[in-house]
C-alpha cells in the first residue's frame, strides 16, 4: 500500500558556470524554511535542489578554464554547490545533477514519447540567442546596447549582444498548448504566484506563442537526442524535466521509481526567480500536458536580490558568497533576515548595514535578550526548576490569546509562502512577551515572599511563551531554537523541537512543572563592529 502524497517543493536547479552567490542561497533558504514548516505540520515532505550542467555556456566556461565540461561541473558541485547547503543549514532530501544517468535516461525516454505522440517535428530556426540565458530571444525581448555595445541589440538581463543562430533542429509544438494553458490558469489562478507573475504569464500566452526549438546541432555538450544523436537536447528542455526525473518519471510500473513518482508527483511548489518564470509557467506545463502528466500546483516566482540597485550577478560583479555573510552573522540570522526583510515575490535590496541593524534590534535585543533573561530568573528565584503557574490574571490571558492568534496567522502566512508576514506576526508576540516582563517586574516580585505564587505564574508564563516562540521560529532558525529548547528542558517531556506540530503550538500550558531550566550560550551574540 502506497504512502500518502508528499508535500513536494523544488528550487530551480542552479547553473554551474560559477560558484553560488546569496541570490541562489536566498531561494534555497526559502525552500528549506517552507519544507521544515510543512514537516512540523506533520506532513510527509520531499525537498529537491540540484544543478543544471549542460549547455553552451558551461561548455565555453570549461574551455576557458582548460578542462572538460564534466570536469568543470564535478569540481564546482563538490567545491561550491554542495557545501553551500551546509553553510545555510539546508536539509534537502535529494540533489539532482543533470549529468546523472538517472536524469539523462529518463529525459531521453520522455522525449521519445513526445515524438511518438506527434509533439516533436523537424524544422529550421534562425534568430537571436543569448548564451548567458541559454534562451532563444524574440526581437521584442532585446534592448538597445550602450557603451561598447552601442548600436547592437543586447540581452536585457546580461547587457551583452546576442548571437544569431541558424540551425535545423527538432521542435516542440508549444503553440498547440497555449489555449489549454490559458484555460488551466483561468481555472487555477494561484498556479502562478504572485499576482504580477500570473499577469505576465497570461499576457504572454494571449500573444503569439511560437513552437520551441528543443535541440542544438552546433555543439555536443548535452543529452543526445535519442533518434538523432548528432543533436543534443536544448538545455532548458533537459533541465526542466529534472523535477520529474528526480522522482522516477517514466520508470516501469511496480519499480521503486514508479512508486516514488506516485507518492510525490505533482510538485506542490516550484520556487523560481522571476527571470526564469516563462520557462516554468509556460514551457514546463506544456511539456507535462504533452506527456499526459499532472501539472504542478504552483510556480512561485520570487524577486531579485539587489545590491547597489543591480540584480545579484557574477557577470556584473555584485555576487556575494553566502559564507561571507554567514561567517559574520550566523546561518540562522542569514535565513531570518532575507525572509523577514524582503517580501517574498518582490525585489529586495541587501545591505550589510540594514542586516546589522535588524540583527541587533530583533535578534540580539529582542528574541535573544528574552531567551537569556528567562533561564537566568528561573535559576535565581527557583533553583532552575520551572514552577507551577498560579491563577492567570488579565496580563497572562492576553498573552495566551495573542499566541493563539499569532500561531494561526503564522501558519496561514507560511502556507502562502508569505515568510515576512509570518515573521512579523511572530515578532509581535516576542515584543508582547518582552513588554510583559517589563510590566510584571519579576525582580521586584521576588523581593516579597507574599508575591511567591504571583512570581511563579510570571516565570512560568515567560518560559511557556518561549516554548511557543522556539517552535514557531524553528523552521527559520533551527540552531538557535534547538539551543533554546534545550535551555527550557522541553525535550524530556515534549520530545525534539523538530517534531513539535506548529498547528498545536498555540495551545497554552505544554511545558511541565519541574522542567530543568538551564542557562545556555547566548543565542545571538553582539556583533563586532566590522563588515567582515
Amino acid at each position: 500500500m502506497s504512502e500518502s502524497k508528499a508535500f513536494y517543493l523544488t528550487t530551480p536547479i542552479y547553473y554551474v558556470n560559477d560558484a553560488p552567490h546569496i541570490g541562489h542561497a536566498y531561494t534555497t533558504a526559502a525552500g528549506d524554511v517552507a519544507t521544515r514548516w510543512h514537516r512540523q505540520r506533520g506532513e510527509s515532505v520531499w525537498f529537491l535542489t540540484g544543478t543544471d550542467e549542460h549547455g553552451q555556456k558551461i561548455m565555453r566556461t570549461a574551455e576557458a578554464n582548460g578542462v572538460s565540461p564534466q570536469q568543470w561541473a564535478d569540481q564546482l558541485v563538490e567545491s561550491s554547490w554542495l557545501p553551500v547547503l551546509d553553510v545555510i543549514d539546508a536539509v534537502n532530501d535529494d540533489f539532482i545533477r543533470t549529468t546523472e544517468l538517472r536524469h539523462t535516461e529518463r529525459v531521453q525516454r520522455f522525449l521519445a514519447g513526445l515524438k511518438e505522440r506527434g509533439d516533436i517535428y523537424e524544422g529550421s530556426y534562425e534568430g537571436p540567442y543569448c548564451v548567458g540565458c541559454e534562451e532563444f530571444k524574440l526581437p521584442g525581448d532585446l534592448a538597445d546596447g550602450t557603451g561598447e555595445y552601442e548600436g547592437q541589440k543586447v540581452c536585457p538581463s546580461h547587457g551583452r549582444p546576442v548571437e544569431t543562430v541558424s540551425e535545423t533542429n527538432w521542435f516542440f509544438r508549444l503553440s498547440a498548448y497555449a489555449d489549454r494553458l490559458i484555460a488551466h490558469y483561468e481555472a487555477n489562478p494561484l498556479a502562478v504566484a504572485p499576482t504580477s507573475a500570473y499577469n505576465e504569464v497570461m499576457s504572454f500566452l494571449r500573444g503569439e506563442v511560437q513552437d520551441l526549438s528543443i535541440s542544438r546541432s552546433t555543439f555536443d555538450w548535452g543529452i543526445p537526442v535519442p533518434w538523432d544523436p548528432a543533436q543534443v537536447v536544448y538545455v532548458w528542455f533537459d533541465a526542466l524535466l529534472n523535477y520529474a526525473t528526480a522522482v522516477g518519471l517514466g520508470d516501469e510500473p511496480g519499480s521503486a521509481g514508479a512508486e516514488k513518482f506516485a507518492t510525490t508527483w505533482p510538485a506542490n511548489v516550484h520556487l523560481v526567480g522571476k527571470d526564469i518564470l516563462r520557462f516554468h509557467a509556460i514551457i514546463w506545463p506544456a511539456m507535462l500536458m504533452a506527456g499526459e502528466l499532472a501539472l504542478p500546483h504552483q510556480v512561485f516566482a520570487h524577486g531579485w536580490l539587489l545590491v547597489g540597485g543591480e540584480k545579484m550577478s557574477k557577470s556584473k560583479l555584485t555576487g556575494i558568497a553566502p559564507s561571507q555573510i554567514v561567517d559574520h552573522f550566523g546561518s540562522d540570522a542569514f535565513r531570518y533576515y532575507f525572509l523577514r526583510a524582503i517580501q517574498f515575490g518582490a525585489d529586495g535590496s541587501f545591505s550589510w548595514e540594514d542586516m546589522s541593524a535588524r540583527y541587533t534590534a530583533e535578534l540580539a535585543n529582542g528574541l535573544g535578550n528574552l531567551a537569556s533573561r528567562a533561564p537566568a530568573m528561573v535559576n535565581k528565584y527557583r533553583d532552575g526548576l520551572l514552577p507551577a503557574a498560579g491563577p492567570s490574571a488579565d496580563a497572562e490571558l492576553a498573552l495566551q490569546a495573542l499566541l493563539a492568534s499569532v500561531a494561526s496567522v503564522a501558519d496561514e502566512s507560511m502556507l502562502r509562502l508569505d515568510f515576512a508576514g509570518a515573521l512579523a506576526a511572530m515578532k509581535s508576540f516576542v515584543d508582547a512577551v518582552n513588554l510583559y516582563v517589563t510590566e510584571q517586574e519579576p525582580w521586584v516580585l521576588a523581593k516579597d515572599p507574599a508575591n511567591d505564587e504571583r512570581l511563579s505564574t510570571v516565570l512560568y508564563t515567560i518560559c511557556e511563551a518561549l516554548r511557543a516562540i522556539a517552535v514557531l521560529h524553528h523552521a527559520f532558525m533551527p540552531k538557535a531554537t534547538t539551543s533554546l529548547w534545550d535551555q527550557l528542558g522541553a525535550e524530556a517531556a515534549l520530545g525534539p523541537i523538530g517534531s513539535q506540530n506548529v498547528t498545536d503550538v498555540g495551545r497554552w500550558g505544554q511545558l511541565s512543572e519541574g522542567a530543568v531550566i538551564t542557562k545556555g550560550a547566548i543565542l545571538f551574540p553582539r556583533l563586532e563592529e566590522t563588515a567582515g
